[in-house]
């Protein structure tokens, strides 16, 4: 009978059929045998028979009411057939029972977060690192971990993996150190080498899909995800992790139909609703989006974010009454900064809407200096950077290395501030029969990354000057990695896609060295106008110069003065387009542009705002309309706080558009 049962477990995790036929087998000899009921409920779930395994785990729970397991199971098939709290209450009691079990507190970890529980997750998180430990030194690196002291718990570990390196537990505790402070390099390393030593361990392998996620290796993510995925098929958790990776490649149709899918089994998420929304509104269904922004606030009203998300709609209007409501959140003295921040951002928006325009320069101001606080951007270091650049990249250096690099001309790429324009020429060459659009990409940033070689966040980068050390064939190779790494992102045929990462004008001496045939387009606007927007956008990520008026003036002016050094050493490669030159008289800017990207006229991009495809910017909404003049001097209605900015801005501002 051991063997048999043994033989069974064994089968779960190769072959669900075999397993429950030898379950069944062993019931038919043994009736109510619990192993082997436990085995049969967990085979129905994986096998998709939902009433089948909550049979099994009702009659096992009666068998053996004091014990984990069943209750533990229990959970994941109750949570598979979309009870929520009913999954949530046979957890509960499951780790009552056994506190010692770190599945069954990560399992209810997740269905807290699913519910919007977040400090009952939190919890959760804590026992579940506490419980799998049980070595006095590792218990002492998990009390550390809890409570945040980070050093200490490094410290330990590293310690204590001198002594026992094939310590998988140790080593994902490790990874979660890493990843909680951004090294993510480093946790997938410690992970990919946990899951060597302990390949079935689930809770490493999901940290390993989030960390991939979170690096943007979203192919390497969504396969790990499909193993997860393949022994437990409706899991809410993985299934919401499915959907962000499918985003981040551009499957935005496939991820709204995984929410679609999940909410309404687990409907009180409102974070889940809000990741819905930025699919929908990136999918041209603003009207499905504002429906899925306004649930999660009703689900969870200081949620500042999914109030900035409306606002960043752009078109959106807030009414009286949720004006009101974000003021009333404000008030609030236990408000998270994240939340306040994202709230005044919104309460600027809904302030200028109305006119109010010196409180909404103070809701402005207050959200920048939360975010800025947070952030430590020093502007020296950009100034710093782009010196460097202008030291490396000079005329005979290029003169060297001409005829490097990948002769493919599939990139455009549109680079130079945000809030310049940059998606507006973006959707009109994307208007192009044969030119895709894609999103801001991250590859090149990555790849100047690796280049830079920095182990950790503080060590000097070998970036740009290591680029003199790379023969023909070395760069030539870098080329043909970005067009690799750029792959998944084309969904067409077309021969250009369109790379429009703002920030990669710091890099046009990489492409030009990597890629130069690759077409290169800087959308400039107006500096006071630019800037502005700007500083009342709140970025999710990567903009840290933007939260300052004397930080954003001195970032345009570098970007100004790189962008003028590659100009005089590169006549021509560049080609600028001025914002208000486009708006002012189209069709002669968009023939230039064209011409200088080698593409025959195409009326299309004339009527660019009928193209339907998906956008993520923050101009979604206002690229989906004919060209407006609106936006030209909104600036001016907030001149009056804007000295910091004129002042840092300099001769920059005076000689514009020269």
């Amino acid at each position: 009978m051991a063997f048999a049962l043994a033989h069974a477990g064994k089968l779960l995790d190769k072959d669900t059929g075999l397993a429950r036929q030898q379950a069944v087998e062993i019931l038919r000899v043994v009736p109510g045998q619990p192993q082997a009921l436990l085995i049969l409920a967990v085979a129905q779930r994986r096998r998709g028979d939902i009433a089948g395994a909550l049979s099994s785990h009702r009659l096992l729970v009666a068998l053996q009411p004091g014990a984990f397991a069943p209750y533990f199971q229990l959970g994941q098939t109750l949570s598979n057939a979309g009870d929520a709290t009913g999954a949530v209450t046979a957890l509960q009691r499951a780790t009552r029972l056994d506190a010692n079990q770190t599945d069954g507190w990560r399992l209810l970890g997740d269905h807290y977060r699913l519910l919007g529980r977040t400090g009952e997750a939190s919890h959760c998180n804590d026992q579940q690192i506490r419980s799998a430990v049980y070595h006095p030194e590792l218990m002492a690196a998990a009390e550390q971990l809890c409570q945040n002291r980070l050093p200490a718990a490094e410290a330990g570990l590293r310690d204590y993996l001198k002594r026992f390196p094939t310590d998988f537990v140790a080593i994902r505790m490790l990874a979660e150190l890493a990843s909680r402070l951004g090294r993510y390099e480093d946790a997938e390393q410690l992970l990919r080498r946990c899951l060597e030593l302990a390949p079935n361990f689930t809770a490493a392998e999901r940290n390993y899909a989030l960390v991939l996620q979170r690096q943007n290796k979203v192919v390497e993510a969504l396969a790990v995800i499909a193993h997860q995925l393949a022994l437990e098929p409706g899991d809410p958790s993985l299934l919401s992790l499915k959907a962000s990776c499918l985003v981040k490649i551009g499957k935005y149709a496939e991820a709204i139909a995984i929410y679609a899918d999940i909410l309404p089994r687990f409907p009180d998420q409102p974070k889940l609703w809000m990741s819905y929304g930025h699919a929908l509104k990136t999918e041209n269904q603003s009207a499905a989006a504002i429906v899925a922004y306004r649930r999660s606030i009703e689900q969870m009203p200081e949620l500042g974010e999914a109030y900035w998300s409306l606002a960043n709609l752009k078109t959106f209007r807030f009414t009286e009454s949720e004006s009101e409501a974000m003021q009333t959140q404000l008030a609030r003295p236990d408000l998270g900064a994240e939340d306040r921040l994202h709230l005044h951002f919104a309460l600027g928006k809904a302030a200028e809407d109305d006119g109010a325009y010196a409180l909404s320069f103070q809701h402005y101001q207050a959200g920048n200096r939360l975010r800025h606080d947070q952030i430590g951007y020093d502007a020296l270091d950009t100034a710093l950077a782009a010196d460097r650049a202008i030291r490396l990249f000079d005329a005979p250096f290029l003169r060297r290395h001409a005829g490097a690099g990948s002769p493919a001309t599939d990139p455009i790429f549109i680079v130079g501030l945000p809030r310049s324009g940059s998606t507006l020429i973006e959707q009109i060459l994307a208007s192009h029969a044969s030119v895709e659009g894609t999103m801001e990409l991250p590859d090149l940033q990555a790849i100047a990354k690796l280049l830079g070689g920095r182990k950790k966040i503080g060590d000097p980068s070998a970036y740009p000057e290591m680029l003199a050390e790379l023969d023909a064939a070395q760069l030539r190779g870098l080329g043909e990695d970005y067009l690799e790494r750029t792959r998944i992102q084309r969904k067409t045929d077309r021969p250009f896609f369109i790379d429009k990462m703002p920030n990669n004008f710091f890099h046009v001496g990489l492409i030009h060295l990597i890629l130069p045939r690759a077409r290169i387009i800087d959308a400039r606007r107006h500096p006071l106008a630019c800037c502005f927007s700007a500083f009342k956008q709140h970025f999710a990520r990567g903009q840290g110069f933007s939260y300052d008026l004397a930080d954003l003036g001195r970032y345009y002016a570098d970007y100004v003065r790189l962008m003028a050094h590659f100009d005089a050493v590169l006549p021509g490669r560049v080609h600028r387009v001025y914002y208000e030159r486009m708006v002012a008289d189209s069709e002669p800017e968009i023939r230039r542009l064209l011409d200088y990207c080698g593409l025959a006229f195409d009326p299309d991009c004339l009527t660019f705002w009928r193209n339907s495809r998906s956008v993520r910017t923050a101009s979604a909404e206002q690229v989906r309309q004919p060209i407006y003049t609106e936006g030209l001097q909104q600036w001016r209605h907030f001149e009056a706080w804007l000295d910091p900015l004129k002042a840092a801005l300099g001769t920059v501002l005076e000689d514009y558009p020269a």
